[in-house]
């Protein structure tokens, strides 16, 4: 069949349309200062770090599977645990009567021994046996369709080398001083760069300061990024001016709930970078004050008495445009590279 000439270019016309109209889409879950990120490629391939609290009659397993619902997935394909503190990796057998899940990954056996870190290990492993497994260190990859997704932090180490175009210098190493060492499975935590295209976000679990420092000191590591989660719920046993203002993001999304993270001092820190990103909130922090908060249009769950469980969503393009948006009030900001 012949293609009329006017049709053709029609087709060809609308090719690079069609391929910009293809987004890395990013849920951060309401599980009440736990951690749940799902994120989904332009192909509908989904990664999540984390699942949330156990208990509470399936609710951080019911709000993961509405996000997901929301996404078009049906599945979890990769299923990251950063490290096995029970608001991040509770959720996760529950989880898995909701969805399957068909690869997990971890840092390996936890370093808590406790009765309940014990417990925790165990119930997750129990699930782990329902798909595949892959334990990794820095450098490794997780081999998402339409991504790159990087492991930067694992098992209490980091990237021995710099990424392509990162590793210059990092003259607010020498400003931030270090806290006393972590010995908690915090410090084990798996961390991420995702790309896709010039696209790139970081997710470092609930690695602490010193830690974190590591990885951009003397020289960072990673480069910049486009969108930070902050680490540790917004934290101020982490997220430490020398991380912040090497990766300089343009956006900043805190995972915090209503009395759990949220500290004043990460928020100035972020606030202060010269990168002045927009800091987008899961929930406004109760003893933050308003000084200490976004304005209330990007707060997803901004009154602690409303058990909605809003979530925020981020779309980005492989030329490294992204688009925020609140579910709880439709306010949307969009942000060019």
């Amino acid at each position: 069949m012949r293609i009329r000439p006017l049709l053709l270019f029609l087709l060809l016309g609308a090719a690079p349309w069609l391929d910009a109209a293809k987004t890395l889409d990013i849920y951060f879950v309401d599980v009440e200062g736990g951690q749940a990120t799902l994120v989904v490629s332009p192909s509908k391939q989904s990664l999540l770090v984390d699942a949330g609290w156990p208990g509470l009659s399936m609710r951080d397993a019911d709000r993961i599977a509405a996000a997901a619902k929301a996404a078009g997935v049906k599945q979890i394909d990769y299923m990251v645990v950063s490290h096995f503190h029970s608001d991040h990796v509770g959720g996760v057998p529950q989880l898995a009567r909701r969805l399957p899940i068909r690869t997990f990954v971890d840092h390996g056996e936890s370093i808590e021994h406790d009765a309940e870190g014990s417990r925790l290990y165990k119930a997750y492993v129990k699930a782990r046996e329902t798909g595949k497994h892959m334990q990794v260190k820095p450098g490794d990859k997780i081999p998402v369709k339409d991504l790159d997704v990087t492991v930067l932090t694992a098992g209490g180490e980091s990237i021995a080398t710099a990424l392509p175009g990162a590793g210059q210098p990092n003259a607010a190493c020498a400003s931030t001083k270090l806290q006393a060492a972590d010995p908690s499975e915090n410090a084990q935590s798996v961390g991420i760069l995702i790309q896709y295209g010039s696209f790139r976000m970081i997710d470092l679990g609930d690695l602490t300061w010193n830690k974190e420092y590591e990885l951009v000191c003397p020289n960072n590591k990673v480069g910049k990024v486009d969108l930070y989660l902050t680490t540790h719920h917004g934290m101020n046993i982490s997220n430490p001016p020398a991380i912040v203002r090497a990766l300089e993001p343009r956006v900043a999304v805190m995972n915090n709930g209503a009395r759990k993270g949220g500290s004043p001092e990460t928020w100035q820190i972020l606030h202060d970078s010269a990168g002045k990103p927009d800091i987008w909130q899961v929930h406004y922090a109760v003893e933050a004050g308003k000084e200490h908060n976004s304005p209330e249009a990007m707060i997803a769950n901004a009154d602690e008495k409303d058990d909605e469980a809003k979530w925020l969503k981020v779309s980005a393009d492989s030329n490294g445009a992204i688009t925020v948006y609140n579910s709880r009030n439709k306010f949307q900001k969009s942000y060019t590279k």
